[in-house]
């Protein structure tokens, strides 16, 4: 990696410090990274919207199944804004081949079970790691560090639910007097036009493309400040400045 290009400082932090650089990452590329994966959603939904009339809950589960293939182009697009490269749709339009198809069973099936995987997620993507040297490479950078991992995937599932939660509390807030009882009774049976599963599902779609950035971006950061620690990346970086 030319750590000299990289346009964030680097220096040793406390991981949950990392962890807000993330967000700070997100908030600061917010125009490339919504830009690039909100068509990514919206063509995920059209794919999933048809599986309603095979099992209404069918289309909730694949995309909360499918969000580490999802994770895949959030990071593609952070990835390029460490090195202060905007993004475009057709950017990742141009490397699907390694982005979306790339290391599919894995990102299917051992990243859907795993408890830390944004923090461990760049090992693949970026270094392309495989097999044994995956492993090896995810036991030294994740060693003493499991829990930031674990944390962090714990507090963005609950945060999740909070805002499941929140949005559900808003539509009976706004509820004409005395409808409150008859949306919780639609959210909570739907009648055969699974017309509550559809909103229940667009709802999640919604919470995914609004927090799902930051889990990545969070965890991305925490990667890279275990390379930091464990290479001394900031050391080279201020004498890659100082002798330019």
């Amino acid at each position: 990696m030319q750590v000299e290009a990289l346009s964030v400082e680097l220096r040793s932090r406390p991981m949950w410090e990392a962890a807000d650089l993330g967000v700070r990452l997100v908030q600061a590329n917010a125009a490339s990274v919504w830009r690039t994966v909100t068509p990514v959603m919206l063509g995920l939904l059209m794919l999933l919207m048809p599986l309603f009339w095979v099992k209404s809950w069918l289309p909730l589960l694949l995309l909360f199944w499918l969000k580490p293939w999802l994770d895949r182009s959030i990071l593609f697009v952070l990835a390029r804004a460490i090195f202060g490269q905007p993004t475009r749709f057709r950017d990742l339009w141009q490397a699907q081949r390694s982005v979306w198809w790339g290391s599919l069973v894995l990102t299917l099936v051992v990243k859907r079970l795993s408890l830390w995987r944004s923090f461990t997620q760049p090992i693949e993507q970026l270094e392309h790691q495989r097999g044994t040297s995956r492993r090896q490479r995810a036991r030294l950078l994740m060693s003493g560090q499991r829990g930031y991992g674990f944390g962090l995937q714990g507090m963005f599932y609950k945060l999740e639910v909070l805002c499941g939660l929140s949005l559900l509390g808003l539509a009976i807030h706004f509820a004409p007097e005395g409808g409150a009882r008859d949306i919780w009774k639609w959210l909570m049976n739907s009648g055969p036009s699974g017309s509550a599963e559809i909103f229940q599902f667009l709802a999640y779609s919604g919470l995914v493309l609004l927090l799902e950035p930051f889990f990545v971006a969070a965890g991305f950061a925490m990667y890279i400040n275990r390379r930091v620690e464990l290479e001394s990346w900031d050391i080279e970086q201020e004498f890659r400045r100082a002798f330019a």
